[in-house]
């Protein structure tokens, strides 16, 4: 029997794995999938590792027995600082700061050390300003890592690493291949992780990670990606197809033919192509602030997407906003609120299509090819009238693709590289 892969997507509202395996013919099958909210706050990294924990035991023992590589991706930006061997610092520091968190006091000190005004580094919603404030309240020795970066270093029983897309924020030239601007001078570069493309093997599991997962021990890990490029890897986008996550946050993504950058946008190397692609504070989950699952659909129902609500909301769930602006003091815009709930859910649902259609004209503006069609993934893409309210916009067919989830691009991307070489050991080992 083949070997299996796992895939793992740490999102922002919860975890998700999905177990695949190739077929005869070559193509990706589904054999299981397992999610859970985290057991944690989110921006505790010990409710990361008890969540992946968890939703491995829940697999059938006879399918854990054939895995033979396993990836992570997790949200691009979220980072901490911790210990040599992982442990997390403890205290205030010990908390990662979330994607979401803009650190305005740290982005002039971040421009002037990445170099670059194009950088995602460069912004007060970079990794990078994310970075200066947990060194500021850091005793050494300590490392900086991202959410995947932290989780894969754990598997490994080595924090080494870290996979070249989640590190672009904190300021890696991907191109390059190098640390931008004076970061790799900085006092605290050794706090840097050594990068590793998407795809490459890192190493095995740590002996005592796989009899505590009950997993193969010659189980390899593959340096992941972000979860919005794993969800792109799940859906096997063609030239033309733009990419919209509609989960708790909204994620654009597309293919490019060469690498761009600008403020508040990512470029990407996946699968051997560029992806280029930005993300915003907005999103669905601003819809649970108000609404459940279960009145948003029937709140949805009674929505005609022909006729505008005549509303103008600007649903960021706080201050503060990285696409299709960077603006860290951007305020949210909730009010009026109608007596029609319908009305209200509607007027949300049209000001977070604005963000989508801005974003779009966003990365066309920046070089991107013109929109052939959209294909949706998350939560989100399970709303009929929200579809249509979209496609109204964009002017393009969109496709709902719900069943498609990040975890599986990453099983996908774990089968593809099961059988690449793994990173050289040290010298000393």
């Amino acid at each position: 029997m083949s070997p299996l892969a796992l895939g793992l997507d740490l999102g922002s509202s919860g975890l998700r794995l999905a177990l695949a395996e190739t077929t005869p013919a070559g193509e990706l099958r589904l054999l299981s999938e397992e999610s859970a909210p985290y057991p944690r706050p989110f921006a505790d990294p010990h409710g990361w590792r008890e969540g992946l924990t968890l939703l491995v035991a829940r697999l059938d023992p006879a399918l854990r027995a054939r895995v033979g590589s396993i990836a992570i991706a997790g949200t691009s930006g979220t980072l901490l600082g911790c210990r040599p061997d992982g442990t997390v610092l403890p205290g205030e520091p010990g908390l990662a700061l979330p994607y979401h968190l803009s650190c305005p006091e740290q982005a002039e000190e971040a421009l002037r050390i990445c170099g670059d005004p194009g950088s995602p580094a460069a912004s007060a919603s970079g990794s990078l300003a994310r970075a200066l404030r947990l060194i500021a309240a850091a005793e050494p020795p300590f490392l900086l890592r991202h959410q995947a970066d932290w989780l894969m270093g754990w598997l490994l029983g080595d924090m080494r690493w870290g996979e070249e897309g989640n590190n672009l924020r904190l300021g890696w030239d991907l191109q390059r291949q190098t640390w931008g601007g004076t970061i790799a001078q900085q006092p605290w570069a050794a706090a840097l992780p050594e990068i590793r493309p998407s795809g490459a093997v890192v190493g095995r599991l740590h002996p005592e990670v796989a009899a505590s997962l009950a997993l193969p021990a010659g189980c390899r890990v593959v340096a992941g990606s972000t979860d919005a490029n794993a969800g792109v890897l799940a859906t096997g986008a063609r030239e033309g197809d733009g990419i919209t996550v509609l989960g708790t946050t909204l994620v654009l993504k597309q293919f490019v033919d060469k690498p761009i950058q600008a403020p508040g946008v990512s470029c990407h190397r996946v699968d051997g192509r560029w992806l280029l692609g930005g993300a915003s504070n907005a999103g669905a989950g601003i819809l649970r602030r108000f609404f459940d699952d279960a009145q948003i659909a029937e709140l949805s129902r009674q929505i005609d997407p022909r006729r505008p609500s005549g509303l103008d909301l600007l649903p960021l769930p706080a201050r503060g906003e990285r696409f299709p602006v960077d603006d860290p003091l951007l305020e949210p815009r909730l009010e009026p609120r109608p007596v029609s709930d319908a009305l209200y859910l509607q007027a949300l649902l049209e000001g977070l299509t604005e963000l989508e259609r801005q974003g779009w004209q966003r990365l066309r503006g920046l070089g991107a090819p013109p929109l052939q069609r959209v294909l949706t993934l998350g939560g989100g893409a399970r709303n009929p009238q929200w579809r249509l309210l979209r496609q109204r916009a964009l002017g393009v067919p969109v496709l709902q693709r719900p069943g498609l989830s990040a975890a599986l691009g990453m099983a996908r991307l774990a089968l593809r590289s099961a059988g690449r070489m793994e990173a050289p050991a040290p010298a000393d080992a």
